[in-house]
């Protein structure tokens, strides 16, 4: 929530082990291939890095991807349309990892209810190896700072239309719609931020210190948030989780946001054909795929979702949007000239297998 630091400040503490978690009788059933194939499906986006997914091991070759109720964002996420969304990012790095190293992925959407535990069922049977690009998995990030005001190029939205399979629109930053998207994001994000429960919830998630960071390996770091250099440093010494509800961390919030939102190219938004599970998750796994793409193009992709969390945005969608359109993701986009790498920490697998 600050502005940029002093430069040189070298940090990656995604490069550093992560402690000893709780070993398990589902870990003895995978072999190397699918300890891997999780690492890399543990590499997906979620809100707040909440990482809301858990992995049944019921066999080697079968296994069922879940929602972890312990961590959704029951404020700001009430019907858990966020959770499946990131699980369906999971599930699509699962299935390209999956080929990657040679099998076959049959994926059956189990769930019914958002609240149910169970989301869908992974078979994997023996095939060829897919000549897929892993490294994307493994260096896919949110960007959310250095956007250029460059509108996106049409073969590069076509790129990330055939990613997604329909379901894409683009909305230049100078368009009337480009426009009303930066307004709802910031009026939807102070409206978030004068939310005492929304705020605490993501004080919650918030590991200021080092030590925090690494002991719990998700949320919300200055790294980040890009917080960088001594403003960095300072928040993570000197702030704790009191100043993260307090009135000072509220007004940079709101400032920076506003600053962001009149950056870049302008806005995608990706669309569901219905409100199911099963419409979650593949709403999910279509993001992810375009979002795989983003770093060749040098396009930093920043999801601004507060105003499908609000009241006030949601009304605003449907008053603005025929029942058909049914929005997922608003994603604030640019050209980065220098793409940052990724920094967010992830559980190791051992940690959400169940």
């Amino acid at each position: 929530m600050f502005g940029p630091g002093l430069a040189g400040c070298s940090r990656d503490l995604r490069e550093q082990p992560a402690p000893a978690g709780p070993g398990t009788v589902a870990g003895q059933r995978l072999n190397e291939d699918g300890w891997r194939i999780l690492y890399y499906a543990s590499l997906a986006p979620s809100g707040h890095n909440s990482q809301p997914w858990f992995v049944r091991v019921e066999d080697k070759h079968e296994w069922v991807v879940g929602s972890d109720k312990t961590r959704w964002l029951q404020v700001v996420d009430p019907d858990n349309r966020e959770a499946l969304l990131s699980i369906g990012a999971f599930i699509e790095n699962l299935v390209i990892a999956a080929g990657f190293m040679g099998y076959d992925t049959e994926v059956k959407v189990v769930g019914r209810g958002r609240f149910d535990a169970d989301v869908a069922r992974i078979k994997l049977k023996p095939g060829r190896s897919n000549a897929v690009a892993i490294q994307r998995l493994e260096e896919r990030r949110t960007v959310k700072t250095g956007f250029l005001p460059k509108e996106i190029e049409t073969e590069d939205l076509n790129i990330f239309r055939k990613a997604t399979g329909g379901g894409l629109y683009y909305f230049p930053r100078e368009s009337a719609h480009g426009k009303l998207m930066a307004e709802a994001a910031v009026e939807n994000f102070r409206l978030q931020f004068e939310n005492e429960a929304a705020l605490a919830e993501a004080a919650g998630w918030t590991r200021l210190s080092d030590a925090e960071a690494m002991q719990f390996r998700d949320g919300l770091t200055t790294d980040g948030m890009e917080i960088r250099g001594f403003t960095g440093w300072w928040v993570r010494s000197f702030m704790d989780k009191d100043d993260l509800t307090g009135s000072t961390w509220r007004e940079k919030g709101v400032e920076k946001i506003r600053t962001q939102a009149a950056e870049g190219a302008g806005w995608l938004v990706i669309t569901s054909e219905g409100e199911t599970v099963g419409d979650l998750v593949a709403a999910g796994r279509r993001f992810q795929r375009m979002a795989l793409l983003a770093r060749e193009k040098n396009i930093g992709i920043h999801p601004m979702t507060q105003t499908l969390e609000e009241a006030h945005g949601q009304a605003s969608v449907r008053e603005n949007h025929s029942p058909s359109v049914i929005p997922q993701f608003m994603l604030r986009v640019g050209y980065v000239e220098n793409y940052p790498k990724p920094v967010s920490l992830r559980r190791p697998v051992g940690w959400f297998l169940a």
